[in-house]
């Protein structure tokens, strides 16, 4: 059976607030039985309605609203990435982003959503085996995160430790 637009519309909505976890655009089209690019179309216009879906590179999620954030403030070495991201997730954190502001491009930010220790490894792995190098070098290793958690003590917790660490820049 064949889905109006508007049904789709509802059901991908529906499909992306259940999910555990984002799921890949082309999973969505052959749920759906559409195309990649008329899912692309479909987000964009649930973006529009100001349906807060995100993309990452596992797929599309929609946003939840229930628990905290904060953007730490940070700085350190390439070779301290990991250590600063898995300190994160340990805590029960998600590092959902980094972004710098670069003093002539304004801010430049890139979408992470970094859950677990897997989610750093898979990150590290993609930054040593790519061309590309890590966002913060652009500003001297300043950056800045934004941190998702369920409580405020978490949140605490996350900044004392990256104090701790001595990459949280006051």
């Amino acid at each position: 059976m064949t889905l109006s637009k508007d049904e789709r519309l509802k059901a991908l909505t529906k499909r992306l607030k259940e999910a555990p976890g984002p799921i890949a655009g082309d999973d969505l089209a052959k749920a759906f039985d559409v195309s990649r690019q008329v899912i692309v179309q479909d987000i964009s216009l649930l973006r529009a309605k100001d349906v807060p879906i995100v993309s990452t590179n596992r797929g599309y999620y929609i946003e939840s609203s229930k628990g905290y954030r904060r953007v730490f403030k940070c700085q350190h070495r390439d070779d301290q990435i990991t250590d600063e991201l898995n300190l994160i997730v340990d805590l029960g954190a998600t590092c959902e982003d980094v972004f710098v502001e670069h003093r002539f491009y304004g801010k430049i930010s890139a979408r992470l959503d970094v859950k677990s220790r897997k989610d750093v490894k898979n990150f590290m792995d993609n930054i040593y085996n790519s061309v590309s190098r890590p966002l913060k070098n652009i500003t001297n290793g300043y950056h800045f995160h934004t941190v998702y958690a369920d409580d405020e003590e978490t949140l605490d917790e996350v900044g004392d430790m990256l104090e701790e660490k001595g990459f949280l820049v006051k």
